[in-house]
């Protein structure tokens, strides 16, 4: 970790605060502690601390205000904030009362909002923090991050499979269950595994509710879990006009980190190409839209375009002003273009692009065809969405 640099800046005027979110072991704890390296710290993770604020959340200001001026002049780091709510009601009077400024980092804003926790009501900026993208790993191995995923210590270890494990194990199940977000355990074990075979596939509520022996509404709020608590997110269908031969209703769904997708559904790539390398590849490239929408601070919209005859492309974005189809082929044919083919000539976007694993890029009928590395490049310079 300590060669890379993230891309995240948490840069605050005086008396700003903010939330951190990110899923565990994103490097949220690292980048704070190399952002603001004088802050006091309170690590919620500490049972000592954790026991002491859960007894009594003004030991918090109490000990705040105890501390040489000195200390108060930077951010104080609250880390892992959702496990101690009441401590919110103790920050929210110190930055009305004190004009102290705070970071306060976490996995989950869920737990807080189910609690009615005091969120500070605007008066904190919101960052989030993504597993690691190309744009911190300028010499990016594409399969091992395609099977260890970007996680930093997964990303950075010779072998990542039992860490992995244990990742989905100790935080992805047990983490939902201890934060009391679902009580069924089973039942969200059962969708958890169901869940991970779909990825990057349109959402069938009923067949999933099927295998996990739940209703369609169960799983509906199962993968909102997910999706409050950072771990994965929708992707909405394309919607600029009605017709009736689009689909228009169902979403993809994606989980945050390519490595965990595939320890969860078992899957191993060994050679960039197939099946099993496309699926990964395309959760990869779409992880890589998602970081630079959230770190350049820009809210385009990312969804995906499909026929009810088949055409689709991967990913639109900025309604309609880009479209990406991503290809793990090594020479793009004919077949491969006529989903955005088609799309180009009914929506006519600015940009029509291809992301390939091709070796050069080229043009063909208004459809550019690029490498993957030079697709990202691009991302990152701004070339398509800034």
């Amino acid at each position: 970790m300590k060669n890379i640099v993230r891309t995240l800046k948490i840069k605050l005027p005086a008396g700003q605060s903010a939330f951190l979110w990110g899923p565990r072991k994103t490097g949220k704890t690292t980048l704070l502690r190399q952002s603001f390296p004088e802050s006091l710290v309170y690590d919620f993770l500490n049972t000592d601390v954790y026991l002491d604020l859960c007894k009594n959340p003004a030991l918090l200001r109490q000990q705040i205000l105890a501390c040489a001026p000195r200390l108060l002049e930077y951010p104080i780091i609250l880390d892992e904030v959702q496990k101690v709510p009441m401590a919110l009601d103790e920050v929210h009077w110190l930055i009305e009362n004190k004009k102290l400024s705070f970071v306060m980092c976490g996995s989950s804003a869920r737990k807080l909002k189910r609690g009615h926790a005091n969120l500070l009501g605007g008066r904190a900026w919101r960052y989030e923090l993504f597993p690691l993208t190309s744009s911190e790993l300028p010499g990016l191995e594409l399969l091992r991050a395609l099977n260890q995923g970007l996680i930093p210590a997964h990303y950075l270890q010779d072998d990542a499979s039992k860490s992995l494990k244990a990742y989905v194990q100790d935080y992805l199940k047990e983490e939902v269950f201890n934060e009391g977000l679902t009580r069924n355990i089973p039942a969200f074990s059962r969708f958890f595994d169901a869940m991970a075979y779909s990825v990057g596939e349109i959402v069938n509520y009923s067949n999933i509710a099927r295998d996990c022996g739940v209703d369609s509404k169960t799983v509906r709020e199962y993968y909102q879990i997910l999706v409050d608590t950072l771990l994965g997110r929708f992707v909405e269908p394309f919607k600029r006009r009605q017709d009736r031969s689009v689909i228009l209703k169902a979403p993809k769904f994606y989980l945050f980190d390519v490595g965990v997708a595939g320890v969860v559904s078992k899957r191993h790539v060994v050679e960039e190409r197939g099946e099993l390398f496309g699926k990964a590849f395309e959760q990869f490239i779409f992880m890589e839209l998602v970081a630079y929408r959230g770190y350049r601070e820009l809210d385009f919209e990312i969804n995906y375009w499909r026929t009810k005859t088949g055409m689709e492309v991967d990913f639109i974005l900025n309604k309609g002003e880009v479209a990406i189809e991503v290809k793990s082929s090594s020479r793009v044919d004919t077949n491969d273009m006529r989903g955005i083919m088609a799309f180009l000539k009914e929506y006519k976007p600015k940009k029509a692009i291809i992301v390939s694993n091709e070796k050069k890029p080229r043009i063909v009928g208004g459809v550019s065809i690029m490498p993957w590395k030079d697709f990202l490049a691009a991302l990152w310079s701004g070339d398509f969405v800034n």
